[in-house]
């Protein structure tokens, strides 16, 4: 066989060797979106009492879900002028859970590097779960779903 041959198959080999430890490194990226730990508990339980706060400014379309997987205030002229003030509390305390919630979970799992690839997970399954109505960031920007 000659050298270009050898050199070929060098570079086959290597490929497949990278193409497995990239597939064992894929196949580690099993994150557990679901883990109980007291401090994600926690988190979750001051959500779901604040989205019954929220729930009626998403409905008129005043605050919507971030692309990034946060709220914001989309629409302030929705909102009456005594009232903003209070709706921008709670959505800065939704964000702040949002952003601890994404990093006890990269936490709890162990690897506190992948708190961005959680964050793009939840940013997705909050658009699916969105009602009717509601306003949603995209590629585009903001439209109701």
């Amino acid at each position: 066989m000659n050298t270009n041959g050898m050199s070929f198959y060098k570079n086959l080999v290597k490929f497949f060797v990278a193409l497995f430890v990239l597939t064992a490194a894929l196949n580690t990226f099993a994150v557990d979106l679901e883990v109980n730990t007291p401090g994600v508990n926690a988190i979750k339980q001051s959500m779901q009492t604040r989205h019954a706060q929220l729930a009626a400014y998403y409905a008129s379309g005043a605050v919507g879900l971030t692309a990034d997987g946060m709220i914001a205030l989309r629409d302030a002229g929705t909102v009456p002028l005594a009232q903003r003030q209070a709706v921008n509390a709670l959505v800065s305390a939704e964000n702040n859970d949002r952003n601890t919630l994404y990093a006890e979970i990269a936490n709890a799992n162990g690897h506190p590097e992948w708190q961005a690839e959680i964050r793009s997970t939840f940013a997705q399954r909050w658009v699916q779960h969105a009602q009717p109505g509601w306003w949603v960031q995209g590629n585009g920007g903001w439209k109701q779903k």
